[in-house]
């Protein structure tokens, strides 16, 4: 029998030699002892072998489970860093102590700070005003990125740590748009009430206009006569207000039809001439567009004449002149009618040029800025356009062209 490369009788030949009267019986019981000791004490060593090697294996599993987990979380890390950068809106977290932890790029851009830790006061009063508060605070910073912003706080609790959370959003468009709705408002309510009272006032001043044009056609005295005049002229610029009031907050489509520009413009030339005594202003007309027809409605047109002449009085009021010229333009393939109405009045300033067409721009005192946007409208409606040459000191000339009638767009 062997053990761990021992034989039996390796192991009795000192027993033999030195143990004097031990029978056989007791040394074989011992051995037998000894070997059961052993063999239990192998089994054991080989079971602790095997549980090491397990939990080495399992210290192993532990490990890569966990790298994988600090991988992930890394990742994760990595990913909600890049969703905080790039959010739209701003998202500031302070400590218990007031400390900065946090800071989004928009957050920076928003309050134009470069996120250090320690405050403006301006900030630290905003952020402890939005502490306190429940709801979304308004701000106005007026910074170069935003005008307004709004501010939320969310408080942490102490065994969250702590912190204070602010989320900050530019809200300065909508802000705009809200004060455009409201200016837009003010306007419309402004218009119905402009466009009930233009209508209300048009019809009196037709029949004024109607006794006053029977007047001048009667027997009267020079200075009498002269009288009407004034009252014609009167007459004809309120009416020409009242009009420009209903053609801007009110534009129903033209009636287009064949309208005779030289028989348009001898009319408007008569009209106008109570306007220009008044104004001790020379009218001059100049025309070859008899018989040149345009699709054109006719009250409208007159219009566009009336207040180009009435700004031309207005800015001449020591007296000055104005002159209406018109003709036929012939290009290759094109054909169109051209009226220039020129005055030798001051002129507009170059600032001013780009702004003339805008409804509400003026720079005569108590007019309403609307009759250089009406004529521009009604150009427009006509197939037509309006345009201006300007030099100070040396008048002014407004260019009025039409497509001939059945000419192809």
């Amino acid at each position: 029998m062997t053990m761990a490369g021992v034989t039996l009788s390796t192991l009795l030949h000192p027993l033999e030699a030195g143990v004097i009267g031990l029978d056989e019986r007791s040394l074989t019981q011992a051995f037998a002892s000894f070997t059961e000791a052993a063999s239990s004490l192998e089994y054991a060593y080989m079971q602790l072998q095997a549980e090491v090697g397990r939990l080495r294996h399992e210290l192993e599993d532990t490990n890569r489970d966990l790298a994988a987990s600090l991988e992930e979380n890394h990742r994760m890390r990595q990913h909600l860093n890049r969703i905080l950068q790039g959010l739209p809106c701003g998202v500031l977290v302070t400590e218990a102590g007031g400390e900065v932890s946090l800071a989004n790029p928009e957050t920076r851009r928003l309050l134009g700070t470069s996120g250090e830790s320690a405050l403006p006061p301006w900030l630290r009063n905003l952020l402890d005003r939005a502490q306190s508060s429940r709801g979304e605070l308004e701000y106005r910073c007026a910074t170069v990125a935003a005008e307004w912003i709004t501010v939320r706080c969310a408080q942490l609790s102490a065994e969250e740590g702590g912190s204070s959370i602010f989320i900050l959003q530019d809200v300065s468009e909508l802000k705009r748009l809200e004060r455009e709705h409201e200016e837009l408002s003010r306007r419309q309510a402004l218009a119905e009430m402009a466009t009930l009272l233009a209508h209300e006032i048009r019809n009196p001043l037709g029949s004024l206009e109607l006794f006053a044009g029977l007047l001048a056609e009667s027997d009267l005295e020079d200075e009498e006569r002269d009288w009407v005049g004034q009252l014609q002229a009167g007459l004809r610029t309120l009416a020409a207000t009242v009009n420009n009031v209903l053609h801007f907050h009110s534009q129903p489509s033209p009636g287009l039809a064949p309208t005779d520009l030289g028989l348009w413009l001898r009319s408007m030339h008569m009209f106008l001439q109570p306007l220009a005594q008044r104004a001790t202003v020379r009218m001059e007309l100049t025309q070859t567009l008899d018989g040149v027809l345009v699709a054109g409605d006719r009250h409208r047109l007159e219009q566009v004449l009336l207040n180009l002449a009435l700004n031309a009085f207005r800015i001449m009021p020591g007296g000055g002149g104005l002159r209406i010229h018109g003709e036929v333009h012939s290009q290759p393939g094109k054909e169109q009618a051209v009226v220039e109405i020129s005055d030798s009045g001051p002129g507009i300033a170059v600032e001013n040029l780009e702004q003339i067409f805008h409804p509400g721009f003026t720079t005569c005192a108590g007019s309403p800025g609307l009759g250089l946007a009406v004529c521009q409208t009604i150009m427009q409606q006509h197939g037509g356009t309006i345009t201006v040459h300007s030099q100070t000191g040396r008048g002014t000339t407004f260019k009025l062209e039409f497509p001939l009638w059945g000419a192809k767009p």
